[in-house]
């Protein structure tokens, strides 16, 4: 009787996996909505809250954002697409870890940042110097980033933010008010959370492209065509003004070697005349002079 009922009982269990459905993981606008992943539920309302992990690299298809990871969290469903995000941007440890040397200084920061949209934002910066500094450097390159990040954050939404992040501006301004203070070697954001979303809906400044005029096409060249008595009297005319070519008889082999051996020879004669001028030594007029007084 036990084995009976046993049998009856896992005739009853349905496979779970069976009611289950696949949906689409998009991306936040930021990213234009791109499918990232794939995922399983019973239910739409299971994957609210869903948060899912996927690299820079794989938006990109840049391999030196590779470091870069992304975190999207479910917030909406429509049919099998599943609408994210974004919650937080983090660096690997790897790459951290190799930036980090002996007899350097790290400096690591965290600041509470709300943005223009009313989003807040909890951003973890880190300084890599080249030898050890002070604390009371520490402390004033650590106002220095907390002033820049401020600053941003009162301009920009929360995508404007986590764009400049990922491009690296934000890294490249805090190194440029730093450079008054210390010469820093790098400055990177290793974290970002999204501790609030955006109260207020305000459209994001797209990136201004420099788009290239296109070529107009040419005009073909418009050819008339003159009538045929016109262009026999033009080319009667051009033989006219044209002068007559002079056909001069081309001189012959036998003349040609006589012209030569003419110029040898004058050749000749003048390097003669020039070795005897050199040779007769020029008398002087003093020696002469001399000679008539004596006579006298």
């Amino acid at each position: 009787m036990a084995k009976a009922r046993s049998r009856a009982a896992a005739k009853k269990v349905k496979d779970k996996w069976k009611a289950k459905t696949w949906y689409n993981i998009l991306a936040p606008v930021l990213f234009d909505t791109i499918p990232v992943a794939e995922t399983l539920a019973d239910r739409s309302s299971n994957l609210i809250g869903r948060v899912t992990e996927i690299s820079l690299q794989d938006l990109t298809n840049d391999f030196r954002k590779s470091h870069i990871k992304l975190f999207f969290k479910v917030h909406k469903v429509e049919e099998s697409q599943a609408h994210t995000q974004i919650v937080g941007t983090a660096l690997t440890s790897d790459y951290i870890r190799r930036m980090i040397r002996r007899r350097r200084s790290r400096i690591d920061g965290v600041y509470s940042v709300t943005t223009r949209d009313g989003a807040l934002v909890k951003v973890k910066p880190f300084a890599i110097t080249e030898k050890r500094i002070q604390s009371s450097q520490k402390s004033a390159i650590r106002n220095v980033m907390q002033k820049t990040l401020i600053d941003n954050g009162a301009t920009q939404t929360l995508n404007e933010l986590i764009r400049d992040s990922l491009e690296g501006k934000i890294g490249s301004d805090i190194y440029k008010n730093c450079k008054n203070l210390y010469p820093v070697k790098r400055i990177e954001i290793s974290k970002i959370e999204v501790l609030r979303q955006p109260t207020i809906q305000i459209e994001d400044k797209k990136p201004i492209k420099k788009e290239e005029e296109p070529e107009q096409p040419k005009e073909p060249e418009k050819v008339t065509e003159e009538p045929t008595e016109k262009k026999q009297a033009t080319a009667e005319e051009i033989a006219e003004a044209k002068p007559e070519e002079t056909t001069e008889e081309k001189p012959s082999e036998e003349e040609t070697l006589v012209k030569k051996e003419k110029k040898k020879t004058a050749k000749k004669i003048t390097k003669k005349t020039a070795t005897k001028e050199k040779k007769e030594p020029k008398k002087s007029p003093s020696k002469s002079k001399k000679k008539k007084e004596v006579s006298e």
